[in-house]
């Protein structure tokens, strides 16, 4: 039986106050926080590199700067990185894969949310340009996708993140539970 890749960093993608409480918290957003402590605690235990992605959103929107949505739930501990963004990909026009390539990264675990959106454009990046991706099953999360035209119905949100999830192919490696994923540090060579 092959044993799991290890990821030398953890990247946390927009898990910030309006997505995780009040009215426009994810469906499943207590499961989510819960798998997102487990791998924070799990990544800082093991010293690896630990990334919040924080997404600006525009003028009026719950995740308008300097906001209470805007924060981060979870606060970063001295020497992680907090990289902004204003569109879904993490990489797009941040320091993000200076950090990683700095950092001597090659296989990163990825969380947060939104499955479809900023966590799936992140993660297709990272592999594209080379980086293993470890996605825990349990440590992303969307909203309910409502009806569409045509008649079609509409998707609960624990299936709109499975089909995300899915959709990343063969490349990604998903693991059961936040659990699951194992850091350790790169060794130089």
């Amino acid at each position: 039986m092959d044993e799991a890749p290890t990821a030398a960093a953890l990247v946390v993608v927009d898990v910030q106050n309006a997505f995780v409480s009040g009215v426009e918290a994810v469906p499943g957003h207590a499961r989510l926080l819960a798998a997102v402590a487990t791998l924070l605690k799990n990544a800082r235990a093991s010293g690896v590199p630990v990334i919040f992605i924080q997404n600006d959103g525009p003028v009026g929107a719950v995740d308008e700067p300097d906001t209470s949505g805007w924060q981060l739930h979870f606060s970063p501990l001295p020497g992680e990185h907090v990289v902004r963004k204003q569109v879904d990909d993490g990489f797009d026009g941040t320091d993000l894969n200076d950090l990683l390539v700095a950092a001597g990264v090659e296989t990163v675990a990825i969380c947060g949310m939104l499955s479809e959106m900023c966590l799936a454009a992140t993660a297709r990046t990272a592999m594209a340009i080379g980086y293993g991706v470890i996605l825990p099953h349990d440590g992303h999360a969307t909203n309910d996708v409502p009806p569409g035209p045509g008649g079609s119905e509409g998707v609960p949100a624990h299936l709109a993140a499975r089909a995300a999830e899915w959709s990343l192919g063969d490349e990604v490696t998903i693991v059961a539970s936040a659990g699951d994923v194992k850091f350790a540090r790169h060794q130089a060579g």
